[in-house]
């Protein structure tokens, strides 16, 4: 049986006396069921070396080890594609997507995926893992993508998650002029009743909130920063055009007055996609246990549209 790296703590002074069980859950903030998978493997819990049972009493100056056997995504099929990786530990894969590629495979389409590639270059490496993206982009949005390597930092960054502590941070450019310089879209989305697939600002919906700052104002689009306090699906995108200001190149939640012109024809020329790309995201590292940021650059059709309007103001 094989195991990745383990996951170290050293027991202060100050918790001479604690439960195993509580150094783990409090300390090394293991969830209860991945306390339940490691206490069954041989080498799943140690103190200085030896197994122990959860129950018994620490010391001060105790090695506390965690062991995760390692695991693989036997299901998805090694491709070798191009991968922008902006960074690559023990505990975790920070890819810049591109767009126009969907993360993993689904059904009626097992290959040319973010997984398929990642799978071929662990294989590559020696490195023996199983693919858990820790949070999804549509395929059309560019930008940062991060991909735990175990299952302990995929529930700890999943844990920061859900208590809003991660940063997720987006570029896009919208149409029109935005009249407040910063702002907070509070409105909740659901499905369209009549499209399942598209989403909608409805009052029984789910609680959504978007933070907007204007980045740079053109003549007739603007760039701006967006971060999220909520993760919905198409949240940006619904959001930016209940406020009237719809993504460039978004064909799914454009509005009447921007279907048409010299403008639209130009960026829909340009673009393929929604004009909508993940920059930034920070979290607490779970190896590291220090905040961390990673951050993807412009793609060269954002870039390439940023020119234009600048040249157009």
């Amino acid at each position: 049986m094989s195991y990745y790296e383990p996951l170290v703590y050293i027991v202060p002074p100050e918790e001479e006396g604690f439960i195993l069980k509580t150094v783990l859950q409090k300390r090394l903030m293991v969830s209860r069921k991945l306390l339940s998978r490691i206490k069954l493997t041989e080498q799943g819990i140690t103190v200085n070396g030896v197994r122990q049972y959860i129950n018994i009493k620490v010391n001060a100056g105790d090695r506390v080890e965690i062991r995760m056997e390692e695991e693989e995504s036997e299901d998805i099929l090694p491709q070798d594609l191009p991968l922008h990786i902006l960074h690559e530990d023990d505990h975790l894969l920070i890819l810049a997507k591109e767009a126009g590629i969907i993360v993993h495979p689904t059904h009626g389409h097992y290959v040319n995926t973010i997984a398929n590639g990642v799978v071929h270059h662990w294989q590559q490496a020696g490195i023996t893992c199983r693919f858990r993206p820790i949070h999804r982009l549509d395929q059309e949005t560019s930008g940062v993508l991060a991909i735990a390597k175990t299952p302990y930092v995929h529930q700890q960054i999943s844990e920061q998650m859900i208590q809003h502590q991660v940063k997720k941070e987006y570029l896009a450019f919208v149409w029109g002029t935005v009249a407040d310089a910063r702002g907070t879209i509070n409105e909740p989305i659901d499905r369209d009743p009549e499209q399942p697939h598209v989403r909608i600002v409805r009052p029984d919906g789910y609680s959504a909130v978007t933070h907007y700052e204007v980045v740079q104002q053109f003549a007739q689009a603007a760039l701006v920063r967006i971060w999220l306090e909520t993760g919905r699906t198409h949240q940006i995108r619904v959001h930016m055009r209940h406020l009237g200001h719809p993504l460039l190149g978004d064909k799914m939640y454009t509005l009447p007055e921007y279907d048409q012109g010299s403008a639209a024809e130009e960026v829909n020329h340009r673009l393929d996609r929604q004009a909508l790309h993940a920059h930034k995201l920070g979290f607490v590292h779970p190896g590291t246990r220090t905040w961390t940021e990673y951050l993807a650059p412009l793609p060269t059709d954002l870039l390439t549209l940023q020119i234009w309007l600048e040249k157009n103001n």
